[in-house]
């Protein structure tokens, strides 16, 4: 089938997309654009967590009965389809955590708490704020230094500073493979060659990346990858970090109390092996069966094939943005995402984005947790339309359409 008869199926998956939302004039069939913030989610995620809570629901690997032998073994499942998506090694280098942000704080808490300080942390100017604020933390607690890589006028990382950023008292590179703001994808192999060539481990915020392109951290060698459930159609509250084993077997515990200890006396405790040291409580059981169901739903679909999908509508729209009148549309990089930031000239964009809602047009409005980026921009806060795999051409025709009656009214 073409991938206009492709997508229009894989739209029947999805229940909310078929909602209409109350606004001017008549219903509006909803045009969900906010899938940077979080994505939709298929009939086979939400039948897959009502399954696990109807039929198995119990804690997990301390259970000797049925439901908790059931239980782990979907959890663990889950981390094996993790390892695979991502083409891990090693299943135990797969940690389930809260989302990306806990993720970036685990390796900050825990990598940082190594260094001495006057250490260096390596950051880039287009951090979301979950890879920004951990390692500002982190350098107020052990006196580190973070120095910052700049973006150019077209948003593309100015690869060529590293050499005179750094010193041999930097110790971690930390960037996005993707921004959430620009959409430039960031070429994060080169990155990581150029910091592994001087002894130095490199962490990726994959948050934006993950979902929407074929990510083998063996290929790209790096040595945490950290991304959420939540934006690639599973439930929120579950993320995963990867690490290399041998980082991961170095690295202290971040939490305590729970799955994350073999041994405990008053006196002191050893931790648990991986990746159970880094899992402290009872985890997100929910969260990882449906996350396991969504990346079967991923792996059906094809990420090679959303990436296209999303080139596709991504250079639809921008060049049908152009008809907009006063409109400027942030970030020019060669390789971006399926994200459009944009401001009207004269309207706020909070009023631009609730004028959109009653069009029945969902995009996200405000500095997108990235502040020091709007102020390079020199901007309080922009718009932004982002795709995923169930968006058409149409939708976007739609979008356009209220952005222009909008730049006529407001």
């Amino acid at each position: 089938m073409d991938d206009l008869e492709k997508v229009h199926r894989l739209r029947q998956d999805f229940p909310i997309l078929n909602r209409e939302l109350a606004g001017v004039g008549t219903p509006r069939r909803l045009v969900y654009l906010d899938n940077a913030a979080t994505t939709q989610k298929p009939r086979s995620v939400l039948d897959a967590i009502t399954a696990y809570y109807e039929t198995s629901n119990a804690n997990v690997h301390r259970a000797i009965h049925t439901l908790g032998e059931e239980a782990t073994r979907l959890y663990e499942l889950a981390r094996e389809k993790t390892r695979a998506f991502l083409n891990a090694e090693f299943s135990e280098e797969i940690i389930f955590t809260r989302g990306t942000t806990e993720s970036i704080n685990l390796v900050a808490s825990s990598f940082c708490s190594l260094l001495n300080p006057g250490d260096e942390i390596l950051l880039t100017e287009m951090e979301h704020h979950s890879n920004l604020v951990p390692w500002q933390m982190a350098a107020q607690r052990h006196g580190l230094v973070l120095k910052f890589i700049p973006f150019d006028p077209d948003g593309v990382l100015e690869f060529g500073k590293l050499p005179q950023l750094w010193t041999s008292r930097v110790r971690l590179l930390a960037l996005t493979h993707t921004s959430n703001v620009l959409g430039t994808v960031n070429p994060v192999a080169d990155f990581v060659r150029f910091a592994h060539e001087r002894g130095v481990p490199v962490l990726v915020d994959g948050a934006q990346a993950a979902p929407h392109r074929p990510v083998d951290v063996q290929a790209l060698d790096v040595d945490f990858y950290a991304f959420s459930s939540h934006k690639m159609l599973g439930p929120t509250g579950l993320g995963v970090l990867y690490g290399k084993k041998d980082w991961l077997e170095k690295l202290p515990p971040f939490a305590g109390g729970g799955e994350m200890i073999r041994s405990v006396t008053l006196e002191g405790f050893e931790p648990n092996v991986l990746p159970y040291k880094f899992e402290a409580g009872t985890p997100n059981i929910e969260g990882a069966v449906g996350f396991a169901a969504a990346l079967d739903y991923l792996g059906t679909v094809g990420l090679d094939w959303i990436h296209g999908w999303e080139q596709k509508l991504t250079s639809y729209a921008l060049e049908q943005i152009k008809r907009v009148p006063g409109l400027t549309v942030y970030g020019k990089a060669p390789d971006r995402a399926g994200v459009v930031a944009f401001s009207l000239e004269g309207v706020h964009a909070h009023d631009l984005s609730a004028y959109l809602d009653q069009s029945g047009v969902a995009v996200r409005a405000g500095h997108h947790c990235a502040h020091p980026l709007a102020r390079k921009l020199g901007v309080i806060s922009t718009a932004r339309a982002s795709f995923y795999l169930y968006n058409t051409f149409e939708e976007i025709d739609r979008w356009i359409q209220a952005l222009e009656a909008g730049a006529k009214i407001l």
